[in-house]
């Protein structure tokens, strides 16, 4: 599943062709995806412009003109596609099936952005304007300067999960994912099994730059291209070429050359190095 540097790989590619510009056009080939679209989707959205696009963890924000809110979320094989019109045609010069084309967004600047998902995973939801949603209640954005040491440090006071999983929880930090969290924990050399609440000062001092670094490394890459992610104009993000432990189990450690382990939590994979680790 996309994590949060391939969403805002995503955000930068969109918004060029989606912020301050108005949907001329709203396609809905099916009535949902992970969830219904509702009967006024389309309504609710053409005509508008968009004023803003942002990303809070792994969701698109965009905000509408007429003070809604539309969120989305690319789930486990959701990609957008942009194509340019030319003469009065718009050229699909993507890969993707189209009949996954489930939503397609005509917008004043010449631009056609089409959501793609096989597997629809993904969603899309509208929210009135000052209602609640479900990301309010987040933590910090890793790459914010809402995210420090000395915060994540109360987070994590009193936690005896291991600190893998408390990563995990949205509401200790926003965005972070499976990849990044074992690929931080190595460069921060703390072991996935440690109980979050025991890492001292100088530990919590550690990871919270290290996931700094790694968050931005992964966006400078455009992300990980594991299975289905692909950038708007079709580009496969390269991070995964830099993976010091993720998915290496077996390999030898890029520092000490012991083997990368693997073990299950939660019903994930974690990958580590038993020698580095500690």
């Amino acid at each position: 599943m996309p994590e949060l540097p391939e969403v805002e790989t995503v955000k930068r590619g969109l918004a060029p062709v989606m912020e301050g510009f108005v949907f001329d056009r709203v396609q809905l080939n099916r009535p949902n995806l992970r969830f219904p679209f509702g009967d006024d989707f389309i309504a609710r959205i053409q005509g508008q412009t968009l004023n803003s696009l942002t990303r809070r963890a792994k969701f698109l924000q965009a905000e509408l003109s007429s003070g809604e809110r539309l969120f989305m979320h690319l789930g486990m094989s959701g990609r957008f596609t942009i194509d340019q019109n030319q003469q009065g045609e718009f050229v699909h010069a993507h890969n993707t099936n189209p009949k996954h084309d489930h939503v397609i967004f005509e917008m004043s600047s010449g631009a056609r952005v089409t959501f793609n998902d096989p597997r629809r995973f993904g969603f899309m939801e509208l929210v009135a304007a000052n209602a609640p949603y479900r990301l309010d209640d987040l933590g910090p954005e890793p790459m914010g300067n809402g995210f420090n040491a000395p915060d994540l440090r109360q987070r994590l006071k009193g936690k005896k999960s291991k600190i893998k999983a408390a990563l995990l929880d949205q509401k200790v930090v926003a965005g972070l994912g499976n990849i990044y969290v074992c690929e931080a924990l190595y460069r921060a050399g703390i072991s996935p099994k440690r109980a979050a609440g025991r890492l001292s000062v100088a530990e919590t001092e550690s990871l919270t730059g290290h996931i700094k670094d790694t968050i931005a490394a992964a966006i400078d890459a455009g992300g990980s291209s594991l299975k289905d992610f692909a950038n708007t104009d079709g580009d496969l993000g390269y991070f995964q070429h830099s993976f010091a432990v993720y998915g290496r189990e077996g390999e030898p450690c890029n520092t000490c050359d012991a083997p990368i382990k693997r073990i299950v939590q939660s019903g994930r994979s974690s990958f580590y190095c038993g020698a580095c680790q500690k």
